[in-house]
């Protein structure tokens, strides 16, 4: 082995493994790489609310720290900046483009493959830790998030690197703390990625390592205390010097209502989320006392707080949420097998010693997945499809070490019986998720459903003739994992095979399972053949030229929605459903990459406040002309708006109100003494006349006045104020 290159080591890895190892499990990243780059660029600048703060970031060092929307530093996105760090050094080194923003979350994703990878194989073996990096990369909402610019491909990976040094941790009694203060720095910056979201799985990994760790009970309390030190500084550097630093000279916290990120932590982000009270929130609690305090024209009505289930505006709480329409093609697959697989591994272990490591990380694993779909379950706030990427790596974790334990008594009956029942339940849930979309591939679900229950059979078969049977069983257990990977790869390709723009988006094929949940689907549309946005000016029914319908499933990509007939996408017709700024149905924003032919671009959500404008090319150009000469080439209401303008200029948009309108930033009079400074040249208005946002903002305060006082001038079919002109003068 000595005698062997670099290369060859890399190739060969330890010299007890198997010749296939290391090259299976570097086969397995580069295929994952391989899937995750194909087409990567169909999403152009993917969440252009995220995109506009990297651009910012790469050009202003102070909007970098602070996680500005804009270079100016009027205000920053409703997140700390964590995962905006990468992406903005990647545009700084190589520039502004979608390869450019959308490679570090991919390198996260096949970091995320490997970590997963490394953390399995140590207890349980190669092939466990490769079918559990098989089940990660396959699972359609990794293949989604991990190619998109939201903070969740950085959290799942800081997350996943937290769990494995916390199994290291157990596995030793001296050099454990080195171990445990690694997990803290991993959680803290998991904090500074998604504040309150990284310590969901901190009560599991604190319990496990004080019960199962080797040691006294004092020394475990000690080294646990390190750790917790460790997050506590890897998170509070960051969060001290935004609290102390001078508000008059840094950006406001976006998503607050006070300035504070720790109120934006434990309100909005926090507690807001459990409790659906989020000010500011479209379909949420909304305004302080209740309601989404939302301006919606006369006739539209939407949920309250709470709604049926509890969850308000964002779907239904409560258990089966995580195996809904919505949600069930995301991330459940695998979540039954998951659940036996759990229960079998406790129970296969049960009676091993306190100290057991393969016990252990069941139930760190198990912890962190039950605890997490717990929170997700039952939140009442804000809840998107794509958050269940943070559960992806506990489930695939699951699958491959109970896989592996229940292959090691497969001789034993109850063994053969679960290991047999997880492929049973995989495919006939597989077989229930693709009849929710019956068009897409029909042949599909009878073939998982035949294949898994003959391996499940053939398992059974297996067990029964003991040992001599090994061939049926390995024959059987290969049938059973492609029955079960079948229907999440297939949805994970047509994943990769579409670009997502958009503030929510969702993985699987389009026009499938694609409805939004509560308010996405009351305002966009129920469904197919349902009322689209008539309510709004300019709505009509589903299909109809002309008039803005709801596409098929939700206003998703597909029949009569976005890329189809009736709003101002791929097909005909005219005026799009809406309005809200910017209008429904609209092509990609300027910078984006639009679909070429016979391809489509899912956007998540329809909508200027949501999903951004469209930015043609004379309204680009009068943003340019004399920008250098001002702070904000143009101010406009909601982030996503401004962030439309930002990227195709590249110039600072302000951005009023943050990202749905309705953060007091910046104040009537503060915006009123930006313009007599002379510092912002143009207001971009709304197209529909939708302005402002839910909340305590003064964005519909600022578009009265500027209205009012300001002459309008119509480019590219959206108003311009001049917030320069002459009338203004006339009129002090």
């Amino acid at each position: 082995m000595n005698s062997l290159t670099r290369p060859g080591r890399l190739w060969r890895g330890r010299p007890d493994d198997a010749p296939w190892v290391r090259p299976a499990f570097l086969g397995l990243l580069l295929v994952t790489a391989a899937l995750y780059l194909w087409n990567l660029s169909a999403g152009g600048y993917a969440n252009s609310f995220y995109s506009a703060a990297v651009q910012a970031g790469s050009e202003s060092w102070k909007a970098f720290f602070f996680g500005s929307l804009d270079a100016a530093n009027a205000i920053t996105v409703d997140k700390p900046p964590a995962a905006l760090w990468p992406m903005a050094l990647s545009v700084r080194l190589f520039g502004l483009g979608s390869w450019q923003i959308l490679l570090p979350e991919v390198l996260m994703g096949v970091a995320t493959v490997g970590v997963l990878y490394a953390s399995v194989r140590r207890r349980f073996g190669a092939g466990a830790g490769l079918v559990a990096g098989v089940v990660l990369a396959l699972t359609p909402v990794a293949a989604l998030m991990f190619r998109f610019n939201n903070p969740d491909a950085l959290l799942a990976l800081l997350m996943t690197v937290a769990v494995y040094c916390v199994l290291r941790a157990l596995e030793l009694d001296k050099g454990a703390a080195r171990w445990l203060v690694w997990a803290g720095v991993a959680l803290g910056f998991a904090f500074l990625t998604k504040t309150l979201q990284a310590f969901l799985i901190l009560p599991v990994l604190a319990l496990v390592y004080v019960v199962c760790a080797p040691g006294g009970i004092g020394r475990r309390f000690g080294r646990l205390g390190l750790g917790g030190l460790a997050m506590l500084v890897s998170a509070g550097w960051w969060v001290a010097l935004v609290e102390l630093w001078p508000a008059s000279s840094r950006p406001y916290v976006g998503g607050s209502q006070n300035n504070s990120f720790l109120e934006l932590t434990f309100g909005y982000n926090g507690l807001g989320r459990l409790n659906g009270d989020e000010v500011g929130s479209v379909g949420g609690g909304g305004a302080r006392g209740g309601g989404t305090g939302m301006e919606l024209p006369a006739g539209l009505e939407l949920p309250g707080r709470g709604g049926r289930g509890g969850g308000g505006g964002w779907g239904e709480t409560g258990l089966g949420r995580m195996f809904n329409e919505q949600v069930g093609g995301q991330i459940s697959w695998l979540l039954p097998a998951a659940l036996l697989l759990l229960v079998a591994g406790l129970v296969v272990t049960w009676r091993a010693s306190r100290t057991d490591t393969a016990r252990a990380a069941f139930l760190v694993w198990g912890g962190s997945l039950l605890l997490t779909t717990g929170v997700f379950s039952f939140m009442a706030g804000i809840f998107h499809e794509y958050y269940t990427v943070a559960v992806a790596p506990y489930l695939a974790a699951l699958i491959g070490m109970g896989a592996a334990v229940l292959w090691e008594e497969r001789t034993r009956f109850l063994a053969s019986a679960a290991l047999a029942a997880s492929v049973a339940v995989t495919a006939v849930w597989a077989w229930v998720l693709l009849g929710r979309n019956p068009d897409w591939l029909p042949w599909l679900r009878w073939a998982v459903l035949v294949a898994g229950c003959a391996a499940a059979l053939g398992l059974l078969v297996a067990a029964r003739l003991g040992r001599a049977a090994r061939r049926i069983g390995l024959t059987a257990a290969g049938l059973g994992l492609a029955a079960a990977l079948a229907g999440p790869f297939a949805y994970t390709l047509a994943t990769l095979a579409d670009g997502h723009q958009g503030s929510i988006v969702t993985a699987g094929p389009a026009g499938g399972m694609r409805g939004g949940p509560g308010i996405t689907r009351m305002i966009f549309g129920e469904g197919p053949g349902g009322p689209g946005m008539g309510q709004f000016p300019g709505g009509g029914q589903d299909g109809q030229d002309g008039q803005g319908g709801q596409g098929g499933r939700g206003g998703q990509d597909g029949r009569g929605g976005q890329g189809g007939r009736g709003g101002q996408g791929a097909g005909r017709g005219g005026q799009g459903a809406g309005q809200f700024p910017g209008g429904a149905g609209q092509p990609p924003a300027a910078g984006q990459a639009p679909a070429a032919p016979g391809e489509s671009v899912r956007r998540g959500t329809p909508g200027g406040l949501l999903d951004g404008a469209k930015v043609g090319a004379a309204a680009r150009a009068k943003l340019l002309a004399d920008a250098d000469a001002y702070t904000w080439a143009a101010a406009a209401v909601g982030a996503q708006n401004a962030a439309s303008y930002q990227l195709a200029t590249e110039k600072p948009v302000m951005a009023i109100g943050g990202f749905n309108g309705s953060d007091p930033s910046p104040t009537l009079a503060q915006f009123k003494r930006y313009v007599a400074e002379g510092r912002i040249h143009y207001f971009v208005g709304s197209v529909g006349g939708m302005v402002g946002g839910p909340g305590g903002g003064g964005s519909s305060e600022i578009s009265s006045w500027v209205e009012s006082t300001f002459e309008k001038t119509t480019v590219d079919g959206t108003p311009f104020y001049d917030l320069t002109s002459a009338k203004q003068a006339a009129r002090k």
